[in-house]
C-alpha cells in the first residue's frame, strides 16, 4: 500500500471512533478503509454509503454484488474483484458470466433481469449515457428506486476501485490475479 497503515495508538479520537464502527460492522478495518481513515470524515461517509449499498439497497443481493464486479472490472480493481466474485456466484450470478466479465467477453446470464442490469450498468460506465431502450428495459425490472440504487452502487464502487488502485491497496498474494490483462498495478498484453 502506498500510504502507511495508521497504527491504532496513533489514531486521532475521530479516526478511532470511525475505525471501531467499521470493525464492528465489517469485522475489521481492511482494504480501502485503511486508506480512507486518513480522512476520517470522508471515511465515515463513504463507509455509511457503502454499507447501505451493500447491505440495504433495494436491489437483490446478487445484483449488488454484480454491480461491484462490473465497476471493479471497469477500473481493473483486483482487490474488489477477489473479495466479491465468489459472493456474486453464491448469490446466483453464473460462474461463466463472472469469468466472461473478468476476461472482457460478453457474459450470458440466466435471467433477463440480470442481463438488463448488466446492460444498464456497462452502458452507463462505458458510454457515460444510457440509451432509451436499455433504460426502459432496466426500468421495467427495477423501477425508479432500483435504478437510482444501481447508479449509486456504480458510483460508490467506482470510487472504491479508484481508491484501491491509486493507493495500491494489497492485492491478496494468496489469490490468483483475476484479469488476464492486469498484473500488479499495470496493464500487460493479454
Amino acid at each position: 500500500m502506498r500510504l502507511p497503515v495508521i497504527d491504532p495508538d496513533d489514531m486521532t479520537p475521530r479516526q478511532r471512533e470511525v475505525a471501531e464502527r467499521i470493525a464492528g460492522r465489517r469485522g475489521a478495518v481492511r482494504g480501502p478503509f485503511r486508506v480512507w481513515l486518513n480522512s476520517p470524515e470522508l471515511c465515515d461517509r463513504v463507509e455509511s454509503l457503502g454499507a447501505f449499498l451493500r447491505f440495504e439497497s433495494s436491489l437483490p443481493l446478487r445484483l449488488r454484488e454484480l454491480s461491484l464486479l462490473i465497476a471493479a472490472r471497469h477500473f481493473d480493481a483486483q482487490y474488489s474483484w477477489n473479495a466479491h466474485w465468489e459472493k456474486a456466484v453464491a448469490e446466483g450470478i453464473p460462474l461463466e458470466a463472472v469469468r466472461a466479465i473478468a476476461e472482457r467477453r460478453e457474459p450470458v446470464f440466466a435471467t433477463d433481469e440480470d442481463d438488463a442490469f448488466y446492460r444498464f450498468c456497462t452502458e452507463l460506465l462505458s458510454n457515460h449515457f444510457v440509451s432509451a431502450d436499455v433504460f426502459q428495459r432496466a426500468l421495467g425490472h427495477f423501477g425508479h428506486e432500483g435504478l437510482v440504487d444501481a447508479v449509486g452502487s456504480l458510483g460508490n464502487f467506482s470510487m472504491l476501485a479508484m481508491c484501491l488502485n491509486a493507493f495500491e491497496v494489497d492485492l491478496q498474494s494468496d489469490r490468483e490475479p483475476p484479469f488476464p490483462d492486469i498484473r500488479g498495478y499495470a496493464r500487460v498484453a493479454a
